[in-house]
């Protein structure tokens, strides 16, 4: 729901002070730890160069709309570094690799990525975070299934990305009708191979998010429709690899905040960003997906669409992250149980956080 060009968060309201708030921190020197970052007040330095992951080609997004300039705006010169865009990642769980082999510097990451870092000692400085759209996941079956309901799942056919978002809205679904992962056949596809599988009729659903699902949908037509009921439930978030946020927390908050108001300005400009979009070869201007496009904007169904909600890591993502590592490890998506809450709230991150919560006005 969109009002006056900014959306209505669903689990949280944002001001338009808050959008524009700006503030400066000085916070720098660091060392550190096994688990975290301790930050020590010193004058700080700005990188020569930052490498920021890009899951997919880019070219959709609030990447997309930084890149291009959206809104007059020049990345590098706001945050005095230059910028080297790393697209190509299939979702936000490889980018860790990338982060703990010293290749990325900065990037969006879901509650499943961070669960996986922490258990995997990625090196990571979690800067801030917001809730993910509620009803950013979809689930298509054939449209001539007998699935109607969760319950109907049971011993059936059925494509996710494993230890993804749509993992765990997958497990939360199934929970609704007392099932769990182990009661269906659960097959790990990317989304292009889900789609194909599912256009195919070799699997009997798909659980993803979007954009993918609602691009399938306009390509499949009356041959699929979508599960009622589905949700998402988890947190996404944005992280500095730990051995550049420690020397350079206030670019890595302002980075943040550019992010907020460039989302904000996205909403603000839903048809101007598809546009821009297109003109980067996000898709062809004139074709069905220009519309799927600016529809998803307009309903806040995008990944980053709830960016706009962006703020230091707090109690409610700790938790809610907590959950997901719990329930991860039950069903043995994840292999050993991870105190991911005392991570996210760790005094470690305090420095970076008050750098964070100075920039967005909090």
């Amino acid at each position: 729901m969109i009002s006056n060009g900014l959306v209505g968060v669903r689990r949280r309201t944002v001001s338009r002070r808050t959008f524009l708030a700006s503030a400066g921190v000085t916070v720098a020197a660091a060392t550190v730890g096994a688990r975290g970052v301790s930050f020590a007040g010193v004058a700080e330095s700005v990188p020569s160069q930052l490498t920021v992951a890009v899951i997919g080609d880019g070219r959709t997004g609030v990447w997309a709309s930084l890149r291009a300039g959206a809104g007059g705006r020049n990345l590098e010169q706001e945050l005095g570094t230059k910028i080297v865009w790393q697209p190509g990642f299939t979702a936000s769980l490889p980018v860790m690799e990338a982060v703990k082999a010293s290749s990325v510097d900065f990037t969006f990451a879901t509650a499943t990525a961070v669960v996986n870092a922490v258990s995997a000692r990625v090196p990571i400085v979690p800067l801030a975070a917001y809730p993910l759209p509620v009803d950013e996941v979809d689930f298509l079956v054939q449209a001539s299934s007998a699935i109607r309901t969760a319950a109907d799942l049971k011993g059936k056919k059925i494509a996710h990305q494993n230890g993804t978002t749509g993992t765990y809205s997958l497990i939360k679904y199934l929970e609704t009708a007392g099932l769990r992962l182990s009661d269906v056949q659960a097959v790990s596809l990317s989304g292009a191979d889900a789609f194909t599988a599912f256009a195919q009729g070799s699997i009997d659903g798909w659980i993803h998010w979007q954009p993918a699902t609602a691009l399938a949908l306009t390509k499949l037509g009356d041959k699929a429709r979508l599960l009622p009921d589905v949700k998402t439930y988890d947190y996404a978030f944005y992280v500095a690899r730990s051995e550049v946020a420690v020397k350079h927390p206030q670019v890595f908050a302002k980075f943040v905040k550019i992010i907020r108001e460039t989302q904000a300005y996205i909403f603000a400009h839903p048809a101007e960003s598809v546009a821009l979009w297109a003109s980067q070869g996000g898709f062809p201007p004139d074709g069905a997906e220009r519309a799927v496009y600016e529809k998803l904007i307009r309903d806040a169904r995008l990944s980053e669409s709830t960016a706009v909600a962006l703020r230091p890591i707090d109690e409610a993502a700790a938790v809610s992250t907590q959950d997901l590592a719990d329930n991860f490890h039950a069903l043995g998506v994840l292999p050993s149980k991870v105190d991911v809450r005392s991570f996210l709230l760790g005094a470690q991150f305090d420095a970076a956080k008050r750098a964070v919560a100075l920039e967005l006005g909090e």
